[in-house]
């Protein structure tokens, strides 16, 4: 009886992950991609997405839950590239200017939404992507209107032709992977960007050390039980602010990273889905909506994008269409987030009945709960 039960609590408690791996097995060999492709693939996107979905775990060691706010870090990181463009800063030092630029609008960002979200305690998560969208009204207003009219942006090459407003894509050449090139490992077929993952394994060290530190301390207290943590002397809200102020620069910082990457940016949408694929990789990894490690990020991060990667030829070779790939992409990231909340839920639900039991006695809980009301 206890065999079965331990297999079925493991069964329920990865089933996100267990079930992405078997749609990964399936769909792979109808991918018809090389093992060489599939692995190179991985490297690249571990390096371009890992650090934004480590701006995730601050917040949810604070009890906060899955910061949908972290698009507002991902705008303040595009001002900065955009103003580096502006003022052909190449290279790191391009970099560098647009963290130092976009660094301080991430903390004015972040300190209001962790503001506002301490005045909505238990619907955090609604309120941060609801609060995304209305800070995006705000950047598209500076860099549709505000940037070249009363910000000056001295290349014409990324101004709009009426003189204002920066044009819908632009051009990252200037910086292009200069961090990922800055030194390339090459092991057999594989390349390796080093620098990139010097970089990552940095933040996982500052989270580790963070953990341990008294203010990491009182995140973890918090998070656990705001009342008891308020009671031990803590400053509750202003934890779980900075919580979200750390995230939402972090979230800045990645952002830069994921566009050097790529080496263009959708002025207007690149951030529309950076909180979206976050939530899903981490998610994939087996964290929920109140528990989360580094082990998740790195799991998920490579479930989630390999099948990204294998996904569109895998629908072209079933379906005859490579679209079909590209719907079930969506398909699974948006079922991914919805799966593991509904059973984050459902695993809450069995926790309060088997409290009221221990509480109660067993049989007891419906019968105690009855008598109280």
């Amino acid at each position: 009886m206890s065999g079965k039960y331990t297999v079925k609590r493991f069964l329920s408690e990865n089933a996100v992950i267990i079930t992405f791996i078997v749609i990964t097995v399936i769909a792979i060999p109808s991918s018809q991609l090389s093992a060489n492709y599939i692995i190179q693939e991985m490297i690249t996107r571990l390096g371009r997405n890992s650090f934004l979905v480590l701006a995730l775990l601050l917040p949810i060691y604070a009890g906060m839950g899955l910061n949908f706010g972290m698009s507002l870090g991902a705008m303040a990181g595009q001002v900065g590239l955009i103003l580096a463009v502006n003022w052909r800063i190449s290279g790191i030092e391009g970099l560098l200017f647009a963290a130092l630029v976009g660094t301080p609008i991430a903390v004015v960002v972040g300190w209001i939404c962790g503001s506002i979200l301490n005045r909505a305690k238990g619907r955090e998560m609604v309120t941060s992507y609801m609060l995304a969208f209305f800070i995006n009204g705000i950047y598209q207003f500076v860099v549709l209107y505000v940037m070249g009219m009363v910000i000056p942006i001295r290349s014409p090459a990324i101004l709009l032709s009426r003189g204002y407003g920066i044009r819908n894509t632009l051009n990252l050449e200037s910086v292009r992977q200069s961090l990922d090139t800055a030194w390339m490992l090459t092991i057999g077929p594989f390349s390796v960007p080093v620098v990139t993952f010097l970089v990552i394994a940095s933040l996982c060290l500052f989270i580790v050390w963070f953990k341990r530190t008294k203010l990491g301390q009182d995140m973890r207290a918090v998070g656990y039980d705001m009342v008891v943590a308020e009671a031990a002397g803590i400053p509750v809200d202003r934890t779980r602010a900075i919580s979200i102020v750390v995230s939402t620069v972090l979230a800045c910082l990645g952002q830069i990273i994921f566009l050097q990457n790529m080496g263009n940016m959708a002025t207007y949408n690149a951030h529309d889905q950076t909180s979206f694929f976050a939530v899903a990789a981490i998610l994939v990894g087996g964290a929920s909506v109140k528990k989360a490690s580094l082990p998740n990020v790195f799991i998920g991060v490579v479930l989630l994008h390999l099948l990204f990667v294998i996904s569109p030829r895998a629908g072209q070779n079933f379906f005859g269409s490579a679209m079909i790939g590209e719907y079930f992409r969506q398909f699974i990231g948006y079922g991914a987030i919805a799966l593991s909340l509904v059973l984050y839920a459902s695993k809450a639900r069995r926790e309060a009945v088997r409290v009221r039991e221990v509480q109660y006695g067993h049989g007891g809980g419906k019968k105690a709960a009855g008598e109280a009301r």
